[in-house]
């Protein structure tokens, strides 16, 4: 935690270098995150500085993979994500506190600023949701569960009977 957590009074005199991983087992994921980093965790770079009275402004970049399932056939798929991130940080009781786009800061934060929970945030915002393990993934079968990737199956397709006057118009000789 010490690594991606700012001491506020320092933060007024010179602006901080970040440069830290937050690790996937770190206690700032939820249970229900499960989206988390993979073993690397997520890398966090970049510049955290006072933006005026009561105001921080962290600019900088998240990159790590994450473990997902390609959502037509189910196998893992890892995805990576490398993104620029710009978060503000405000301290409670000014004319931030109604804006979803400013993490506030507290009475429970003290003089720290903890990164920790905008980088989650982020990283949760950018990590691929819907994975597919590739472009042209064909999924399963709907009627009998096969891996059409690997092949057709021996279904009939199906068809929609209100198409069927314009299948005979097609179909019809000229």
């Amino acid at each position: 935690m010490a690594m991606l957590s700012f001491d506020i009074r320092s933060l007024e005199q010179e602006a901080a270098t970040v440069d830290a991983v937050l690790p996937p087992d770190d206690d700032v994921w939820m249970e229900a995150d499960n989206l988390r980093p993979l073993r690397d965790g997520v890398r966090v770079t970049g510049r955290l500085s006072a933006a005026g009275t009561g105001r921080y402004y962290f600019s900088g970049h998240l990159s790590g993979a994450s473990l997902g399932e390609c959502r037509r056939c189910l196998v893992p798929v890892e995805s990576t994500v490398d993104v620029d991130v710009h978060v503000l940080f405000a301290v409670a009781g000014g004319e931030d506190d109604d804006d979803p786009d400013v993490f506030l800061l507290g009475n429970t934060w003290g003089d720290v600023l903890d990164l920790r929970p905008a980088v989650r945030e982020q990283w949760l915002l950018e990590v691929p949701h819907f994975p597919v393990c590739r472009p042209d993934c064909e999924g399963f079968c709907p009627k009998c569960g096969s891996d059409l990737n690997a092949g057709a199956c021996g279904c009939a397709p199906d068809t929609d009977p209100r198409w069927e006057a314009l299948r005979k118009l097609r179909d019809a000789p000229e």
